[in-house]
């Protein structure tokens, strides 16, 4: 990867988990009285067709690991469990009220915080009372994150008894210095266990998590961590950029100086180097940050060009609603995003008074539905047209004027009516998307909002 290119290109830009991003939501002309009425059309128009996504954050953490910026609860206490259980199903009976006819369930997702922090009954209650109220589809997903060092084959087998499948563990990093920046001391030996009890047990998709650009972290450092992965061949391979959001209150990346960081030089040949050796195994890429073997399920969704990426992540089919259930949790219609309360209190107070727990959101205009459609294209398929006259948009010139020095750096070709991400321009999505996002064109942030993109 040419330095130049990366010095050019590495900007603050958004990860497009969704189009409008969080700090572009247009809030004051949102409610939750229209995020029902959006919610309820949506459902109506698709839950019998595709079914429903359903992701449940599960916040706690037995201790903080200084490289994530999610919501989370830092505790040792673990009657903490019962009632955020008791909380997230008076949730989901709020949205079944609501929406009167059973869900129909296509994927479901518990994220975190620890999933398994939580026992592995009090799990199966959680489960048990979120499908005694739905129905499930023909080929259903159900997959969670376990952490290394807490999932035990209980947790394994209970969970797979329950409908789970697919199950993805953290790493990120196997260097005992890396991991001591990061507070996450985890030895090679616990993630082959789960991995191998997993496999053991009947799951079909095991997947790592791996961070490069962490304080402290070398290329020699990714090399080892990926020869250690390629001993256990997980089914796919989430290969991360860090982001370093240190003004996100309490995700405790103060912990180190940006000094201790990788340049942004550095980064890019530890990318460059993990996605050599990521190949030279057997993995494909897939998407931004993504690998995966052939006989893996997103594999197969890539070349049939039906994934989907939403707030989970990338997924192996589209569902145009997904709610989330917990704090912070945040749901789409396709029409209109919203987002929960992130403090427990306030949710279990919201939820006491049967009111669903969310605080703000956005309802798409039919310009935000045309780009958000582009921006899937780019993140999911690496391309994008406008031959369709419903995905044309005033601004095309614009954009494809923005596009141009991108072209000349050969990071994407400019058909007629398409754009085709290189190879070379894969590592660039992020930039490439960005020029599309007319509300970040219109109103460019003086503060910093995002991680950098390389």
């Amino acid at each position: 990867m040419c330095f130049s290119l990366v010095n050019k290109y590495n900007v603050a830009g958004p990860r497009y988990t969704s189009y409008p991003t969080v700090p572009y939501w247009n809030v004051d002309k949102f409610s939750l009285k229209q995020w029902k009425e959006n919610l309820k059309k949506a459902f109506e128009e698709s839950n019998t067709t595709e079914g429903i996504s359903l992701y449940i954050h599960l916040p706690f953490c037995e201790s903080l690991c200084t490289f994530c910026g999610c919501n989370k609860r830092i505790t040792k206490r673990h009657e903490v469990e019962s009632p955020y259980i008791s909380a997230v199903l008076k949730e989901w009976d709020l949205y079944c009220n609501l929406l009167g006819e059973k869900p129909n369930i296509k994927e479901l997702h518990l994220g975190g915080g620890t999933p398994t922090f939580f026992d592995s009954k009090n799990l199966k209650i959680l489960i048990d009372g979120i499908t005694r109220k739905a129905k499930l589809a023909d080929n259903y997903e159900f997959s969670f994150e376990g952490h290394p060092n807490n999932t035990t084959e209980t947790h394994l087998q209970t969970l797979f008894d329950l409908g789970f499948k697919r199950v993805s563990f953290g790493v990120q990093d196997y260097n005992p210095i890396v991991q001591k920046a990061i507070h996450r001391i985890q030895p090679f030996e616990n993630v082959k266990k789960v991995t191998e009890q997993a496999r053991a047990i009947g799951y079909t998709s095991v997947s790592h998590d791996i961070i490069f650009g962490l304080p402290f972290q070398t290329e020699a450092h990714v090399a080892e961590t990926i020869n250690k992965t390629k001993e256990l061949l997980p089914d796919r391979i989430a290969f991360y950029s860090y982001a370093h959001v240190p003004w996100i209150k309490g995700n405790g990346q103060r912990g180190y100086k940006d000094s201790d960081l990788p340049t942004p030089s550095i980064k890019q040949n530890q990318y460059q180097l993990g996605k050599k050796l990521l190949a030279d195994a057997g993995y494909y890429d897939i998407g931004m940050d993504h690998f995966a073997l052939k006989t893996d399920s997103l594999y197969t969704a890539s070349v049939s060009e039906t994934m989907h990426r939403n707030f989970m992540g990338y997924t192996a089919s589209k569902t145009k609603v997904m709610i989330g259930l917990g704090v912070s949790s945040i749901s789409d219609s396709w029409y209109a995003f919203a987002q929960n309360v992130k403090g427990i209190e306030e949710y279990y107070h919201l939820i006491e008074s049967q009111i669903i727990p969310v605080f703000r959101g956005h309802i798409l205009t039919n310009e935000d539905l045309i780009i958000r459609q582009h921006i899937l294209n780019l993140m999911c398929h690496f391309k994008t047209s406008w031959i369709d006259s419903d995905l044309y948009f005033e601004e095309i010139p614009e954009v494809l004027s923005k596009l141009k020095e991108m072209e000349d750096d050969g990071l994407l070709n400019i058909e007629l009516n398409q754009i085709f991400i290189t190879e070379k321009g894969k590592p660039f999505v992020r930039n490439i998307c960005m020029a599309f996002d007319l509300l970040l064109q219109r109103n460019k942030p003086e503060t910093q909002l995002f991680s950098m993109t390389i």
